[in-house]
């Protein structure tokens, strides 16, 4: 099952994109003997100001056909690793060919997208920036992968 990361805004070298790139790396080894993978990252830009709802425009249009939509939005379901790699383990063993992330900009995702999502999913009840959701969702990603192969990276 492979992964698409659609994201708001561009991210630039820096420690963040470091820890993407890492994370993504490690995702895309432990996950391909699982069928998990490989991931990518398709950033959009609205560069006429149009707000959240041109945002949305442009997200959708880099959602793969077919994809599992995953909001991530503050007002979102919250889980723990293992239910996280559980839900991957189960879109993948229904043979759903693709997930999408959907990671809004600065003032979110708009409402009518973020309903059409398959879920919708919460870091917790603090509001992150929404380039350091990327790296948390990386990582995760990774995590989910780690759990799914049964290595000692997650810890109880």
């Amino acid at each position: 099952m492979k992964i698409t990361l659609c994201v708001v805004g561009r991210l630039r070298a820096g420690p963040e994109k470091s820890l993407i790139d890492d994370y993504l790396t490690r995702f895309d080894r432990t996950g391909r003997a699982l069928g998990l993978g490989p991931a990518r990252v398709v950033e959009v830009e609205d560069r006429k100001g149009g707000g959240i709802a041109a945002e949305a425009t442009l997200l959708e249009r880099a959602i793969p056909d077919g994809a599992v939509r995953v909001a991530l939005d503050e007002r979102g379901r919250t889980m723990t690793s293992p239910d996280f790699a559980d839900h991957l383990g189960r879109w993948r063993d229904a043979g759903r060919g693709e997930a999408a992330f959907l990671i809004g900009g600065a003032d979110g995702l708009d409402p009518a997208l973020r309903d059409r999502a398959d879920l919708v999913l919460s870091f917790g009840a603090l509001v992150w920036p929404h380039m350091l959701v990327r790296v948390m969702l990386a990582e995760q990603l990774y995590r989910a992968a780690a759990i799914l192969a049964g290595t000692p990276y997650h810890r109880v």
